[in-house]
C-alpha cells in the first residue's frame, strides 16, 4: 500500500496509486437514483424507546468534493451513542452541524446514532484520488453527522482509511472510535509513543471496555509495563491481551491497592467521578508523568450553561487543575475523541502485524439495533457491541 499523501492543505488525502495526474473522478449518480434508504433514526432525545426504523431516511448526497459514500456492512456502539440518544452534548453538537444558525430549531432530527463504520466506497467526491468504488474502508464518523446505523453514510475522505484486510467487516467496525479515541488520548495528548514508551509503567483504569482493551493493547505494544483496572471477570482478557498486572477494583480499597505497588509514569482515565481526586497521587514527581482523562464536563457545561458561557467555564476548570496539578509536579489533561484516516491507517498497520486485535462483547443484527442499546446500556462489556448491518435478518 503507498503511503498516504496530503493534497491541497486538508481538503483531501490524494496519494496517488500510479504515476501522473489524479484521475479527473465525477460525482456518480446512486444506483438507480434511490432517494431513500434503510436506517435506525431518533426523532427525539430520550430513553430506549425513542429509537425508530424506517426505511424511508433521506440517501446521503456528496456535499464537498473531499467526501466519499461508504455503503455500510457492519458499525458498532459506543456509550456515545447512548448519551446522544439521551440528548447529551446536544447544545455543542448542534452548533457544530449549524454554526450560523440557518436552520429552523430540531433540525438535527431524523438523528442517525453509529460512530464506527466498516464497508465499501460506493462513491467518491471531486476531488478523491486517494479512494475508488469497490475499496473496503474503515471510519469513525464525528458526532455532528449522521451515522453509520444506516445502509449508506457519508464521510470525508480524511477520516477514512483502507480497512485491514485481517479483519472482516465485523471485526473491523469495533475498532475505529475507540481505537482513535485511545490514540488520540494516548500519543496525541499523553505524548507516548513507539520511540519512547518501552520500560514506562501505564496504568489503564476501566480496562475492559473498548477504549481500555485498544489502550492496553496499544501501550503494550510499544513496550510499556501495563496494570490494568478491571473486575475479577475480566483479568483473563486482560492478560490475554498483554497486561502486566492486573487490579480488580471490587476486590477491596482500588486507592490502597494501587499504592502499595511503584509508581507510574502515565495514567489513562476512562472511568472518572472520585477516581481524579487520587489518582494524580499515584503518578511518579517532576519526570513528565501524565495523567489523562476522557471523562470531561465540556459538553455538560455546554448544555447546562449555553455554548459560550459553557466554553469558558470548561476553559477555567481545565485551566486551573493543569496549574494546581503542574505545581505538584505532574501533567493534568483532557482528551477527546478525533477522527483521522491518518491516524486509522497507522492502528492499521498494528492490526495487520498482529498487534491489535478486535474485543468483541457480542454481535447483533440491524434488526436487533434496540436490543444492542439496552446490552450497551447494562454495562460491564468486555468489548465491543457490533451490529452487522448487511445481515437479512
Amino acid at each position: 500500500m503507498l503511503s498516504r499523501g496530503m493534497a491541497s492543505g486538508r481538503t483531501f488525502r490524494g496519494a496517488l496509486r500510479v504515476g501522473g495526474q489524479p484521475p479527473v473522478r465525477g460525482l456518480r449518480a446512486s444506483p438507480r437514483a434511490r432517494s431513500a434508504m434503510p436506517s435506525w433514526v431518533i426523532d427525539r432525545y430520550g430513553p430506549n424507546d425513542v429509537l425508530r426504523f424506517t426505511r424511508d431516511m433521506m440517501f446521503p448526497i456528496i456535499d464537498f468534493p473531499n467526501e466519499v459514500i461508504i455503503k455500510v456492512h457492519a458499525a458498532s456502539l459506543n456509550p456515545i451513542d447512548l448519551s446522544m440518544r439521551s440528548g447529551y452534548g446536544a447544545a455543542a453538537l448542534n452548533m457544530k452541524r449549524d454554526p450560523l444558525k440557518l436552520k429552523s430549531a430540531e433540525a438535527e432530527f431524523p438523528l442517525t446514532l453509529g460512530r464506527d463504520v466498516s464497508g465499501v466506497i460506493m462513491e467518491c467526491g471531486l476531488s478523491v484520488s486517494y479512494f475508488r468504488p469497490g475499496d473496503e474502508v474503515w471510519a469513525a464518523i464525528p458526532p455532528w453527522k449522521q451515522g453509520t446505523l444506516s445502509e449508506f453514510v457519508v464521510a470525508s475522505g480524511n477520516e477514512v482509511s483502507f480497512k485491514p484486510r485481517c479483519l472482516t467487516h465485523i471485526e473491523a467496525a469495533s475498532l475505529p472510535y475507540v481505537g482513535l479515541t485511545a490514540w488520540s488520548a494516548v500519543k496525541q495528548v499523553g505524548g507516548l509513543n513507539q520511540s519512547n514508551c518501552s520500560g514506562k509503567r501505564v496504568l489503564i483504569l476501566g480496562a475492559s471496555g473498548g477504549v481500555g482493551t485498544f489502550a492496553v493493547q496499544l501501550v503494550k505494544a510499544w513496550g510499556a509495563h501495563v496494570t490494568a483496572v478491571c473486575s475479577h471477570d475480566a483479568s483473563t482478557l486482560m492478560k490475554k491481551l498483554g497486561a502486566d498486572d492486573v487490579v480488580d477494583y471490587k476486590a477491596g480499597n482500588l486507592e490502597e491497592q494501587l499504592k502499595a505497588l511503584p509508581l507510574f509514569d502515565f495514567i489513562l482515565d476512562n472511568v472518572g467521578g472520585s477516581t481524579e481526586k487520587w489518582a494524580l497521587d499515584l503518578l511518579k514527581k517532576w519526570s513528565g508523568a501524565t495523567y489523562v482523562t476522557l471523562v470531561t464536563p465540556f459538553l455538560i457545561n455546554m448544555d447546562k450553561l449555553g455554548v459560550a458561557d459553557g466554553m469558558l467555564q470548561t476553559g477555567v476548570t481545565v485551566g486551573s487543575k493543569t496549574l494546581k496539578h503542574l505545581l505538584r509536579g505532574v501533567h493534568y489533561r483532557w482528551a477527546f475523541f478525533a477522527p483521522s484516516g491518518p491516524s486509522l491507517d497507522e492502528i492499521a498497520a498494528l492490526v495487520e502485524s498482529g498487534k491489535i486485535q478486535p474485543v468483541i462483547d457480542e454481535v447483533f443484527t440491524f434488526s436487533e439495533v434496540p436490543k444492542a442499546f439496552q446490552k450497551l446500556e447494562g454495562g460491564h462489556a468486555r468489548g465491543k457491541t457490533v451490529i452487522n448491518v448487511i445481515s437479512k435478518k
